[in-house]
């Protein structure tokens, strides 16, 4: 099946940024807003409690889970805001490596903010992203 979404980028841009610095999909593709994917288990317990990085896995284990069953994958995702709940750089970036590698080459673009606090008990990290897919065209 065709992918949507196509990554874009510019040589008049630095080459630092572990992502696209923008992204398109054609004016039929479908997209799939979805709510930010927090570090909750099957009961809606925070896992991961005071791990920024296992925190990050379990948001991208819910990102999958939701991307699925809205009829999507990681590569169909055209852009993430990814919320770490710290004032410490160091935190940002070790829930960035995780997304980043979940991601690996669909390297969508991407914001890393660093907030004062999250919306369940213990949660330091939240992943909201977009996503478009080309629904196959049934047959005439």
């Amino acid at each position: 099946m065709p992918r949507a979404v196509q990554l874009i980028r510019s040589s008049a841009l630095s080459n630092v940024a572990e992502y696209a610095y923008a992204a398109t999909a054609p004016k039929d593709a479908r997209l799939i807003f979805l709510a930010g994917a927090c570090p909750l288990d099957a009961d809606g317990a925070t896992v991961g409690r005071g791990d920024v990085a296992a925190q990050a896995e379990a948001c991208v284990g819910t990102l999958k889970l939701a991307l699925d069953a809205a009829g999507a994958t990681m590569n169909d995702v055209i852009t993430t805001r990814v919320l770490v709940a710290s004032t410490r750089q160091s935190d940002l970036v070790a829930a960035w490596e995780v997304v980043r590698d979940a991601f690996g080459d669909h390297d969508v673009p991407s914001t890393l903010l660093g907030v004062t606090v999250l919306g369940y008990t213990d949660q330091l990290v939240e992943i909201e992203s977009v996503a478009a897919v080309l629904d196959e065209m049934a047959p005439v």
